[in-house]
């Protein structure tokens, strides 16, 4: 246990800070929409790291080193079509998501935006909405809760059940005591440890097996493939991969923070923040991933953990080439992408049961301080039942995220992109989209029809159902109309 007391003192100092950043967000919270929204206060830094934070999820240490790892450089597909996706989700739908949301009802989620943007006075729309994102986020959580109980396991030599709760338990705490505020100024802070984390590991572990040419030389020794972009994948598998890329139109942990913005006018120097941010995320990953290959090909001795688990590269890297003090603040990083993903996923979980479902059917006229504290509440019951979820030990993170990634992106992308920029759309429209999008994703899931990603034809399907049902039905009204064109001439003032 020597060894590990360098890394347990500098996990326990991390975890202190984030629970006491989130004691001040306490301070900072007045009422429900600070506890959801932070008010709309954030600034361009912010709402960018909070962004890319809160996507960037254990998948991101773990998930997606460990498949290239396994596999080779062809799983960095997957970077492409998130890079590509992430690009034009702060392009055609940050700023805008931003306006519209405030013009309809200053809507504090997105199943609150869907019943004012569409008048739903049956609320279907509004309890539709709030299901989804019940389902595929609880199992989004489980992905954080197993990359968390990775981690500790790894380090600290603990049990999985042990480790599952100590994962969790930091990111449950201060998730509760302070809610949007103090997840947003904790993911800024995380954001810059996973991107120290994921540039400087690549490099030591190229510089351990003697440079660049040498690790290339090792890798392809080992089998050529490896470096091979299209090993084993036909035009299905490279769309599939593209196809992730589609899922940030509907992710409602990253629409949050683009609704949180202070304006509209930020999203512009946020988006370039972003994308710098995460493309060198994403390169890093890749290249430990990649030149782990290398290290552990020259080493096998060292290899154990990583030949039983693949996702544990970055952690085993850390461990074997870095002073313990040092090893203990990059293995933060990964705690530090598992807290600041769950912890918006708990919240937005928290908010469609607060918002959509205790606010508008049972107490419609409950105070704010109530709303808080039942929001609250709504953290911890998520919270456990995600911990339920992912106690089977062979979970694998990446599969738990692809999952939830293809629900979200199918059920909402299409419904969110085409209302903000079709006026056209009409709420049985909304609807059509949303089911169609879950249940293909859903059936599609179970039969893995011509091996491709449940999201493609899910978003597809959707998107067409909007079209086709929206153009069946009547126009929408003139205050529907009106609001959305007000709304769009806001977004286009500079």
């Amino acid at each position: 246990m020597t060894m590990n007391t360098p890394m347990l003192v500098t996990f326990c100092v991390y975890i202190f800070g984030m629970i006491l950043i989130g004691l001040i967000a306490y301070l900072r919270t007045k009422n429900f929409d600070d506890y959801i929204l932070g008010g709309r206060s954030l600034g361009s830094v912010v709402t960018a790291l909070s962004a890319g934070a809160s996507d960037m999820s254990g998948w991101l240490l773990m998930g997606l080193p460990g498949a290239i790892f396994a596999s080779g450089i062809s799983e960095g597909w997957i970077a492409v079509g998130l890079i590509v996706g992430a690009y034009f989700n702060w392009k055609l739908v940050a700023g805008r998501l931003r306006v519209h949301t405030e013009a309809n009802n200053n809507a504090l989620t997105l199943p609150d935006y869907f019943t004012h943007r569409f008048e739903d006075k049956s609320k279907l729309l509004r309890i539709i909405s709030a299901v989804v994102i019940l389902i595929f986020f609880t199992i989004y959580c489980a992905s954080g809760v197993v990359a968390g109980a990775r981690l500790f396991e790894s380090t600290f030599g603990l049990s999985y059940d042990t480790a599952l709760w100590a994962g969790a338990a930091a990111t449950i705490l201060y998730t509760f005591i302070g809610g949007f505020l103090a997840i947003s100024w904790t993911d800024t802070v995380q954001a810059s440890l996973m991107i120290f984390a994921l540039i400087l590991t690549p490099v030591i572990v190229i510089l351990a097996v003697g440079g660049v040419h040498t690790s290339m030389m090792v890798i392809h020794a080992k089998n050529p493939e490896y470096t091979d972009v299209f090993k084993n994948l036909d035009f299905v598998a490279i769309i599939s991969l593209l196809g992730w890329g589609l899922g940030y139109f509907g992710q409602p942990h990253i629409l949050a923070r683009f609704m949180a913005a202070d304006s509209h006018h930020t999203i512009k120097n946020a988006r370039r923040i972003s994308m710098t941010w995460m493309i060198l995320c994403l390169v890093g990953t890749m290249a430990v991933g990649f030149f782990g290959i290398a290290y552990f090909s020259s080493n096998p001795g060292e290899a154990g953990n990583v030949s039983q688990n693949s996702e544990r590269v970055f952690i085993e890297l850390a461990k074997i080439l870095f002073n313990p003090w040092i090893a203990g603040i990059l293995l933060s990083a990964i705690l530090a992408a598992v807290m600041s993903t769950l912890s918006c996923q708990l919240l937005v979980c928290s908010s469609a049961l607060t918002e959509d479902f205790y606010k508008a059917f049972l107490r419609k006229g409950a105070s704010q301080k109530e709303l808080v504290w039942v929001g609250r509440l709504m953290v911890l019951l998520i919270a456990v039942i995600a911990i339920a979820l992912a106690a089977n030990p062979n979970n694998k993170v990446l599969g738990l995220v692809s999952y939830a990634w293809a629900g979200f992106g199918a059920a909402f992308g299409p419904v969110i992109l085409i209302s903000l920029i079709w006026s056209r759309m009409t709420r049985n429209g909304a609807l059509a989209g949303m089911i169609v999008g879950a249940v293909t994703v859903l059936v599609w899931k179970q039969f893995a029809w011509f091996n491709l990603y449940e999201i493609i034809p899910g978003f597809a399907f959707a998107a067409i159902a909007i079209v086709v049902v929206s153009l069946m039905g009547r126009k929408p009204s003139a205050s529907i109309e009106k609001r959305f064109n007000e709304a769009e001439a806001v977004y286009r003032t500079v």
